[in-house]
């Protein structure tokens, strides 16, 4: 068909970028607040959007079987924690479709002490060291291979306990605050695995809900308020340097306080 005149070849170019736009919006919509602009992953736009949990892991089972001490030197301990794991197979690969990254050494265990950046354990052992004299928490899940946690009671420990001056490790009553325990993204990102970027946390004494508690994630100075406990997929991060906060609000987005309420990191991307 001959176009007759510039009108006619704007009114066509306008219907083929509507039905383009159509055809490329995300059915997996983010979950932010009003400010937030929802993209697809191919945006360069900042985006958060919800993911379904992949393989699940029914009867997986994390407990811890002993936590021990011994002091190193005048003013340290060695802290050794040994689990128990049932119904999960450290070391496997995970299935899943997702396109981010992904830990060769299979599934694992996630250690947090304290809200640090976790350590990744392939085996149900693993020691640190203290000071003396000191107070910690533990948050331990099961992780899958990808990094995403396995979200249940039965995955998961938290405790709480002190380091004595004899570098004695003394277990305190289990928490009962609603805290957040910040996982991924951590570190560096390289090549194909900044494209689509896990964002995952863990809930302790409390849920999640558009009527209820939620979590405040702002990434370089964006707000999104996310009301569901589950994975979630970052995309539109820029190359370099970026930072991300996650804080647990009330239903009205006052902060909820107490220890463990609010946790920033920063991650870097690089094109190679």
């Amino acid at each position: 068909m001959k176009i007759q005149n510039w009108k006619s070849a704007l009114a066509i170019l306008a219907v083929t970028a509507s039905l383009t736009a159509c055809n490329n919006t995300n059915n997996n919509q983010s979950t932010t607040d009003s400010t937030s602009n929802a993209a697809d992953s191919s945006s360069t736009t900042l985006a958060v959007n919800p993911l379904a949990h992949s393989k699940e892991f029914p009867g997986a089972t994390l407990n811890i079987a002993s936590i021990t001490s011994e002091k190193v030197g005048t003013d340290s301990a060695k802290v050794t924690v040994k689990y128990e794991v049932k119904n999960f197979e450290l070391t496997a690969q995970t299935e899943h479709e997702h396109h981010m990254a992904n830990s060769h050494d299979g599934q694992h265990i996630h250690f947090i002490l304290n809200n640090t950046p976790y350590v990744a354990l392939y085996k149900p052992e693993h020691s640190t060291t203290v000071p003396v004299n000191s107070e910690h928490y533990l948050m331990s899940f099961l992780s899958r291979s990808f990094h995403e946690s396995i979200k249940t009671a039965d995955a998961s420990k938290l405790v709480k306990f002190k380091i004595d001056a004899d570098g004695k490790v003394i277990q305190e009553a289990t928490p009962t605050s609603p805290a957040i325990f910040y996982s991924r993204p951590k570190g560096d990102y390289k090549g194909a695995d900044t494209k689509n970027i896990l964002l995952d946390f863990f809930v302790s004494n409390t849920t999640l809900a558009a009527d209820g508690n939620k979590i405040l994630a702002n990434i370089n100075g964006q707000d999104f308020t996310l009301d569901q406990w589950i994975p979630y997929e970052i995309t539109g991060l820029p190359l370099g340097e970026n930072v991300i906060k996650i804080s647990l609000v009330d239903k009205d987005g006052k902060a909820v306080t107490g220890e463990h309420t609010t946790v920033e990191r920063k991650i870097n991307l690089t094109a190679e």
